[in-house]
């Protein structure tokens, strides 16, 4: 019995069955979580939506910025961008029961040892209020007015966190640490211009991760997004996005007292940006 956490996928699902046979997954035995991203940019979306969704209680999935974004095309019916690989589950006969399986997936999940989620959190949060903000993004996204929120959720502010932020203004900076954070400042301000690897930032920024005062230090916490860091190891997280999509790797990170790595080589089907 052994729980795993795959890395961003993006549609390339036949890169995910060859992780999974390396890893000899027994869905009987073993469990699956998954950063998020599930969808959008590899030739695969489809099939690795209806896979995931397949595996029942066996595999638990954190939303992405990607998810999130076909969620958007979905129920605000705009048209996909030219780099999206969406059509064929917009255009599915189950596309309704996928879309409702992936609006109801949650943005947070964690047991006794590891935290799970799709991008970072801001240095303000500790694990109660990381919790609670979670429950609310969840709530907004399930709830009878989600057309509301995904007509509301796209935008950069605010973003700095204050217990003060109310509506729709708190549910998008919410939004938009579990999914889209990777940079901030010392102060907690959040960066969504630069997306490359550390060191190559302005110096007023840091990764989300190296902030001093952060209060989720305690955490041990899974995040994907951020191909362009690669595996990371350090500051009681895991970064586990190694770039499939752009001919890197698929990551499984065993997870246990010490977790284990487990990746495989991906051919890539889009050119790194």
């Amino acid at each position: 019995m052994a729980t795993y956490a795959i890395g961003d996928i993006q549609g390339c699902y036949d890169d995910l069955l060859r992780l999974l046979d390396v890893i000899n997954f027994d869905p009987d035995k073993d469990t699956l979580w998954f950063a998020g991203d599930l969808v959008n940019r590899g030739a695969k979306s489809l099939e690795t939506l209806r896979f995931v969704k397949g595996l029942g209680d066996k595999a638990v999935s954190v939303l992405g910025n990607h998810d999130l974004h076909l969620l958007a095309i979905a129920f605000l019916n705009k048209k996909s961008k030219k780099k999206d690989t969406l059509n064929g589950i917009l255009n599915a006969p189950d596309r309704d029961e996928l879309l409702d399986w992936l609006r109801k997936r949650p943005v947070f999940h964690y047991n006794n040892d590891y935290c799970l989620l799709h991008a970072g959190l801001p240095p303000q949060w500790n694990f109660a209020q990381t919790k609670a903000m979670a429950v609310l993004l969840e709530q907004a996204l399930q709830g009878d007015n989600h057309i509301d929120f995904f007509k509301a959720m796209y935008g950069d502010l605010p973003n700095i966190w204050s217990d003060d932020l109310q509506g729709l203004e708190r549910l998008r900076f919410i939004l938009n640490c579990f999914t889209r954070l990777r940079y901030c400042d010392a102060q907690g301000h959040l960066d969504f211009n630069h997306k490359d690897k550390p060191s190559t930032q302005p110096a007023h920024l840091q990764p989300w991760f190296t902030v001093e005062s952060r209060k989720s230090v305690d955490m041990k916490i899974i995040f994907g997004h951020w191909s362009t860091l690669g595996f990371y190891e350090g500051n009681n997280c895991y970064g586990i996005d190694t770039g499939c999509l752009w001919g890197g790797q698929l990551t499984a990170l065993k997870l246990g007292d010490k977790a284990k790595r487990i990746s495989i080589d991906c051919a890539g089907v889009r050119k790194p940006k």
